[in-house]
C-alpha cells in the first residue's frame, strides 16, 4: 500500500514530540479554505466569523495561546485539500483542523484526520456523510438534509404544495439536496413530477429553466451554492416569467441569501425557503452579533460567518473543558453533548457530532423600504439524519 506523507517517517518524528504545540504553551488551528478563485468570499466570511470571536474572547484559552495557520485551496478540489491538512500536521504541527469552505475540502481532508487522531472542525461543508468519514470531525453548519428534509415536510403539511419540480448543482451537497428533499416531500404525501441537476462550474440555467417552465410546475425546488449563482439562477427565472406569485419556488438559504435578494430587487420577492441562519433572526445574542459585525467588517454576517464564529466557540468551549488538552480523543469528548445560545438560535453538538438547530421556514419581502427574509414559522431542535 502506498504510504500518504503523514505515514512513515512522519510518524516517528510526531512520536517524539507528543506534546507538539502544546509544549510551548500553544495550540496550533490550521484553517483550510478557498481564500482564492470563485468561493473566495464565503472562505473570507468564515473567516470573519473567526476574528470576530477571537478579538471578543482573545487569543488565549484554558491557559493556551491560540495561533491560526491559514491554507488556500484555491476551490473544491479534494486532493489539494489532503495536501494542506498533511502539511499542515507534519510540518506545521498543527493540533486542530478547521474551516472547509465547500465538502470536497472537507473530504479531503477527513482522512488526515482520521489517521493523525486530530480533531477537525467543519465550519460550513455541507454534505451529510462528511462526518463519517472521521470520528474526530464534528460540524458547526448544518447539513442539506436537515433543511431541505424539513422544508419538503412543512411544504406538503402546512404549505399546500402537493407537487413539485427539483433543480439542483450535481455534486455532492445538491445531491444531498434532491435526495433529501423528494424523500421528505413524498413521504408527506407529495409527487415529484421531474427533476434536473446541473453543473456546478459555471452553468447557463436558462435552458435548465426554460425545460422547468415547459412542465408548468406548481412548485420548484432550488439548490445552487453560495456565491454568484443565486442571483443568476433568480434572473433566469425572471427572464422567463417564472412569478413566485404563480409558481411557488423554494429553496435551501443560498439562493436568497443576502447578495441574491439584493441583486433580483422585487424579482426575488415571494420566494420561500427553509434555513438555519439570517442576519434577520430576532434574537438578543443575533442583534449584539450583527452590530459586533458590521462594526468589524461593514457588511452583515451570513450563515458562513455564524459557522466560523459557532466553530470557535466550541473550540475555546472544548478547550476549557479539557483543561487545554489539545488531543483528538479529548476534544472531541468535549465536544459531545456541548450547548449554547448561538446567533442562530439554540444549538447542541450530538452523539453523531452534528449541530442541532432550528430551521427556519422564511418569505422573502418587503420591510422598511428593504428586501429581506422574514421568518414565519420555526421547526424546533432539528437534528440531522
Amino acid at each position: 500500500m502506498k504510504q500518504s506523507l503523514y505515514a512513515g517517517v512522519a510518524v516517528a518524528v510526531m512520536a517524539l514530540l507528543p506534546a507538539g504545540a502544546q509544549a510551548q504553551g500553544t495550540v496550533k488551528i490550521g484553517i483550510i479554505s478557498a481564500y482564492s478563485g470563485q468561493f473566495a468570499d464565503t472562505a473570507n466570511q468564515i473567516d470573519n466569523g473567526i476574528k470576530l470571536y477571537m478579538k471578543q474572547h482573545g487569543d488565549t484559552v484554558a491557559g493556551k495561546k491560540i495561533e491560526l495557520i491559514r491554507k488556500d485551496t484555491g476551490g473544491p478540489n479534494p486532493a489539494v485539500a489532503k495536501r494542506l491538512a498533511e502539511e499542515l500536521i507534519v510540518r506545521d504541527k498543527v493540533d486542530i483542523l478547521a474551516g472547509f469552505t465547500l465538502t470536497p475540502e472537507a473530504l479531503g481532508a477527513a482522512p488526515v484526520s482520521a489517521e493523525a487522531k486530530k480533531l477537525l472542525v467543519d465550519m460550513n461543508a455541507a454534505t451529510g456523510i462528511i462526518t463519517t468519514k472521521s470520528p474526530y470531525i464534528v460540524r458547526t453548519s448544518f447539513t442539506l438534509n436537515q433543511v431541505a428534509n424539513t422544508l419538503a415536510e412543512w411544504a406538503v403539511k402546512k404549505g399546500g404544495v402537493k407537487k413539485v419540480y427539483t433543480m439542483v448543482s450535481n455534486f455532492g451537497p445538491g445531491i444531498d439536496a434532491e435526495q433529501y428533499f423528494q424523500k421528505g416531500f413524498k413521504a408527506a404525501g407529495g409527487e415529484i413530477v421531474g427533476s434536473v441537476r446541473m453543473p456546478v462550474a459555471n452553468p447557463d440555467f436558462s435552458a435548465f429553466v426554460q425545460r422547468a417552465k415547459d412542465l408548468n410546475p406548481e412548485s420548484i425546488f432550488v439548490f445552487v451554492p453560495g456565491g454568484a449563482q443565486p442571483a443568476a439562477i433568480g434572473k433566469a427565472f425572471a427572464e422567463r416569467q417564472m412569478d413566485p406569485k404563480k409558481i411557488k419556488i423554494m429553496s435551501t438559504g443560498e439562493a436568497v441569501d443576502e447578495t441574491a435578494v439584493k441583486a433580483l430587487g422585487d424579482l426575488a420577492l415571494g420566494r420561500i425557503s427553509g434555513w438555519h441562519y439570517d442576519y434577520n433572526h430576532h434574537s438578543k445574542v443575533n442583534e449584539d452579533f450583527v452590530k459586533a459585525f458590521n462594526a468589524e467588517f461593514k457588511r452583515n454576517p451570513d450563515f458562513f460567518a455564524v459557522g466560523g464564529y459557532d466553530g470557535m466557540h466550541l473550540i475555546y468551549e472544548a478547550l476549557k473543558k479539557t483543561g487545554g488538552k489539545a488531543d483528538g480523543d479529548s476534544l472531541i469528548a468535549a465536544a459531545k453533548g456541548m450547548k449554547w445560545e448561538s446567533p442562530r438560535g439554540p444549538v447542541a453538538i450530538d452523539d453523531k457530532r452534528e449541530m442541532v438547530q432550528d430551521i427556519y421556514i422564511r418569505r422573502v419581502e418587503k420591510v422598511d423600504g428593504k428586501i429581506v427574509n422574514v421568518e414565519f414559522d420555526t421547526v424546533k431542535g432539528v437534528h440531522a439524519e
